[in-house]
Order: structure tokens, then sequence, then C-alpha cells
């Protein structure tokens, strides 16, 4: 397809990366019937420390450079102004770090909990304006249409999971723009064999892209705040929880999901439950599970349930379409969870710092209700004038 006739240098606003883009491995299709499974999912980890790159306060017209896994480094001769995730807690980061305005598109928009915002005042994306990556494929001629600076975006994910080859990267990364990402949402995919980074980690290598130090620190240090403050309100003796999407609603079966690490499980891990699905050896759906029955379900018998539904879910939805019918089920009404009252929405898959900081606050609240509460743990102001650059 024809590029248009603006200066390479000046559109493209990349040089050249470094180093090869790695593969990892091919694991084609998607694997089980999950929430991801008429469209793609993702992954996420720790490890050591890397060379970090050129200071993130250049000049916005200053060739700079930022390295990541699997991309190596990338060069760019100024600070994106438009840019393209695939998924949602990427799309996030970018939003925290007040680039809205140049955000193009998304892989699926209803994953994107952008309904979340409505309670920053300053704070808004409309995904209307969006382009969805996904119909029913993603196609090399979208990102030739999109034209951006930057896709943020893994692009192994493009590989793995999308069914792109090497060349079909290699040519999009030439002739639009780098792609610079990593899978972090889940640790479960095969594929996946080079280093993992935590959601703060994504977050503060995405602010060197954009050369935003300075919200970044401030989110970081805000949110370090809210988990002191959570960590000392969490009871001593925690549940075993199943993470859990229904096959359909209301639920007969379910897709299960492990907690471990990713950015996915940051709010169950910052809340230090266990993991009542890993302990009886079922196998996470995005690494090929199947789906989980009230038999089995009542086997393993979780002291509590989290049930994870895309888009954007009221308590009253959630109590008339899965906890009523959990009650009210021969089977799944004896399951502990459902006697005790401990059956609650699970969130999105995606998430960044400012959706992390939502579905923190209503896990805790549905877990540990005598310790929370309906009180708000979070301070919107104070995230609305972080993003907004106002602290």
């Amino acid at each position: 397809m024809a590029r248009d006739s603006r200066s390479e240098s000046t559109r493209r606003r990349f040089l050249e990366a470094s180093a090869a883009v790695g593969v990892g491995g091919l694991l084609a299709g998607c694997s089980g019937q999950t929430d991801e499974s008429s469209t793609p999912t993702e992954t996420a980890t720790e490890s050591p420390t890397e060379t970090q790159s050129t200071p993130t306060e250049t000049a916005a017209s200053t060739p700079y450079s930022v390295s990541m896994e699997p991309v190596g480094t990338v060069e760019f001769d100024a600070v994106p102004e438009t840019w393209v995730p695939y998924t949602a807690d990427w799309a996030d980061m970018g939003v925290a770090l007040g680039q809205s305005d140049g955000l193009e598109a998304i892989g699926v928009k209803a994953r994107f909990g952008t309904y979340l915002y409505n309670e920053l005042p300053d704070v808004s994306v409309d995904k209307s304006a969006l382009t969805e990556l996904w119909q029913g494929s993603t196609g090399k001629e979208v990102f030739y249409e999109l034209d951006a600076d930057v896709h943020v975006i893994d692009p192994n994910f493009m590989i793995n999971r999308l069914q792109w080859s090497q060349s079909d990267v290699d040519e999009v990364r030439e002739n639009v723009a780098p792609f610079f990402g990593n899978t972090v949402f889940s640790h479960v995919y095969g594929w996946h064999d080079y280093r993992y980074y935590s959601l703060y980690e994504a977050f503060e290598k995405l602010a060197e892209l954009f050369h935003e130090r300075a919200r970044y620190e401030a989110f970081a240090s805000y949110h370090d705040e809210v988990l002191a403050d959570v960590d000392a309100r969490v009871p001593s003796e925690t549940p075993d929880v199943a993470v859990l999407y229904p096959a359909s609603i209301p639920p007969e079966s379910f897709y299960p999901y492990l907690i471990g690490e990713g950015t996915q499980s940051k709010q169950w891990r910052d809340l230090r439950v266990g993991d009542a699905l890993a302990k009886h050896g079922v196998t996470d759906a995005q690494a090929g599970g199947g789906t989980i029955d009230y038999e089995t379900l009542l086997e393993i018998d979780p002291d509590a349930i989290a049930v994870r539904i895309q888009g954007e879910i009221t308590d009253e939805y959630f109590q008339k379409n899965v906890v009523s019918h959990l009650e009210n089920h021969d089977v799944a009404s004896q399951l502990t969870a459902v006697q005790n009252d401990r059956v609650i929405y699970g969130g999105l898959t995606y998430q960044g710092p400012i959706i992390h900081l939502f579905q923190l606050e209503r896990a805790a609240q549905g877990l540990y209700p005598d310790a929370f509460g309906g009180e708000q743990l979070f301070d919107r102001g104070r995230v609305n004038d972080i993003v907004t650059g106002s602290f």
C-alpha cells in the first residue's frame, strides 16, 4: 500500500531498532475459548534490571532511544504524537501519562474500561473515535491507514496470537513505525521466553518513550501510598479465590484464570489472596485450559469467587445474572463462596495504573467489606491532577 508524501524522518519519528525483534517460538491460534478467544489475549513478570536508555527529559525534538525486551533499543527522532496499542493495559498507561489525544486505536473496544474515567473530571477517551483493530482478524492494512508514530505492541503478540509472520512485523516496522511493547498481562504463554515487566516497570518504559518522567513518578509515588494503606488494613487471614470467566450468561461453566504473575492479577496479589485454582492443578484458560463446571468447582470449593466480565458491569447486572443464578442453582448453591456471600465481580483483564486503582478498590470492598466497606480507597482528584499535569 502506498505511503503518503510526508518526509519519512518527520512522519515516522523513528530511526532504527538496534536489536532484532525476538520471536520466542510459535503458538498459532488462540488457546481455548476464553474471554480472549474470539479475539486475542496477552501476558507479564519481573526479572533483572537492564541498561537504562537515554534520559527521558531530552527535548522533544532531540533524537533519543528507549530499550525494552523483546524489541531491543529503538531510536526516535522526536517524541511520538500518535500511537497505537493493542491491549488496554498499555492504552491505560498512555492515558495516565497524558497521551489520550494521540491514541488512535485499540484491539477490542469492549475490553478498554474507559467508563472508569468518568470519575475523573478532566480525563476521558472517546472510544467511538478509536479504530478497532480486531475485525475477525487484524491485517496489516489498518496499520498503514492509521499511520501512527509508534505501535505500543509486543511484536511477538502479533505473531503468536494474531498469526502474523515475522515478515509482516518487519514490513510494518520498516514502512510505518516501530513496535515497542511487551506482553505483560499474563505469564502463561510458552512463546514468551524473554523478560517480563511488572505493571510499573512497563509504565516506566512508556514514560521514557513519551518523555513523561514526572507524571510517572507522581503516579508511582501515589500508588505506593495507596498500597501501603491497603496493605495495613488487609486482614491477617485472607481467602483462596477462584477467578473465573463465564462461558455464558447466566453461567453454567467457566474459563479459569490463575492469579499468578501478570498485570491482570495485580489487584489480587496486592490483597494477598491465595489462588484456589492453582492449588488444585487447574490449567489457565489462556494456556489452553478448558472450562470447569459447578461439580468441579464444588470439589475445589474456593473461599471466594471472582467472576471476570468485560465491559461496564453494574452491581444490578452482576447480582441478577451471576449471583442470583448461583444462589438458585442446585449445585452452585452448595459452594462455600455462595453460601457466605463471597461471589464478587472480578473486573477487567487489562489494567494500567488508573484502571488498577479502580479494580483494587472494588476487589478490596468485595473481599473485605468489614475493613473497606463502601469507602473510596484513592483520591480521584489527585489521580485526575496527575493525568492532567496539575501536580
